[in-house]
């Protein structure tokens, strides 16, 4: 099998490579008669797209959707519905000198031993231009829970870049959008531009931490116990590339703590159950409580680096390795709209599945 496809009922596939001629998605069990255009799934693209800041690759892309198929009238029909990006500035040129050599901390070795074939230009399907596709069929996802979870919000931002941390006494969630960091702290910008930018001029790179929060996710999404929200959502930004821890809530912190201080007291108010904290992020037993969701990763530092790696070569010969080419001096940046329309399927797809076996019916408490 390829494990090219996510979701069980809200289901995508992605296709296409990196210096391929176009990479998209196919997107299906999507609900008919939802409102859906390319400019809607285009807004999307836009704040994941290459070159927009001195900060991200430097690789020109428009990244213009086409969808294909699945609408009629401006609204989706419930069949498979196709989005297409053309790939427009490939320089496939660049990858020449490791068509033999393996870059340390890519996927270029693991490819080779599992398939004995790999496409070096820009890694193939191994590179994060395949998440442009991702982020086409979250665009779909966003269409469909604004339609019918109004009230729900994904919002991404960047707490960490190195040794650069977010100040969360000066958290601003309305400067999230106009900086390219996605840095909920418009005074601590100048300071993250500069730091970044020696990083870059070192020739290296720099992981980084991102934080998502799921705001009016209604409770009863998820099932247990192998389709439990957390593990899909946890799943979910693990294939996201170069992440390489997720934490849910506390996370690991809750190592630290005692029963104590880490379950969520309940009382009863107005309205329902009311939480006087929330350590466990808005999830209970793989189901959501109707808390927010709150979860962070890592992105390990870019691979890619002007600075010389030893490595070796497909004979086995020791040889120094520079990776020439356009890349991200922290990866981490673009991460986040990624991550949030990967949480967009995985809350969608659940929600299907919730109205699919329960009819969207509700335990109640109290009178």
């Amino acid at each position: 099998m390829s494990y090219n496809t996510f979701g069980r009922v809200f289901r995508f596939t992605t296709w296409g490579e990196s210096h391929g001629p176009a990479l998209g998605v196919t997107v299906d069990g999507c609900p008919p008669g939802v409102a859906l255009d390319e400019g809607f799934v285009q807004q999307f693209l836009d704040r994941r797209r290459p070159g927009t800041s001195k900060h991200t690759t430097q690789r020109k892309e428009p990244d213009a959707v086409r969808i294909l198929s699945g609408l009629f009238e401006g609204r989706t029909t419930g069949t498979p519905i196709q989005l297409m990006i053309e790939n427009t500035d490939q320089r496939s040129k660049d990858y020449g000198e490791i068509a033999q050599a393996f870059r340390p901390g890519h996927a270029d070795i693991a490819y080779h031993l599992k398939y004995g074939i790999r496409d070096y230009r820009g890694g193939g399907r191994s590179s994060a231009r395949e998440t442009a596709a991702r982020v086409a069929a979250g665009g779909v996802a966003q269409a469909v829970l604004r339609e019918l979870v109004p009230d729900l919000r994904i919002t991404g931002y960047m707490i960490q870049m190195g040794a650069m941390h977010l100040d969360r006494a000066r958290f601003d969630s309305s400067a999230i959008a106009d900086n390219p960091f996605f840095l909920p702290d418009a005074s601590a910008v100048p300071a993250w531009s500069d730091y970044l930018t020696g990083i870059r001029k070192a020739q290296d790179s720099v992981g980084a931490a991102i934080e998502l929060l799921i705001e009016g996710c209604p409770p009863g999404l998820g099932a247990p116990v192998y389709a439990k929200l957390d593990t899909d959502l946890a799943a979910a930004m693990m294939s996201i590339n170069a992440v390489k821890g997720v934490e849910i809530g506390e996370g690991m912190g809750a190592a630290a703590l005692t029963g104590t201080g880490n379950a969520d007291e309940i009382r009863m108010g107005n309205d329902g159950p009311v939480f006087a904290s929330n350590h466990a992020g808005g999830i209970l037993g793989g189901i959501s409580t109707g808390q927010d969701i709150v979860l962070r990763f890592s992105v390990k530092p870019t691979s890619s680096i002007l600075t010389p790696r030893r490595t070796i070569d497909r004979n086995g010969k020791d040889i120094e390795l520079v990776t020439k080419g356009r890349h991200d001096p922290c990866v981490g940046i673009r991460a986040v709209p990624i991550a949030e329309a990967m949480a967009a399927c995985v809350l969608l797809d659940h929600l299907l599945l919730d109205r699919a076996q329960t009819g969207g019916q509700r335990g109640r408490i109290g009178g």
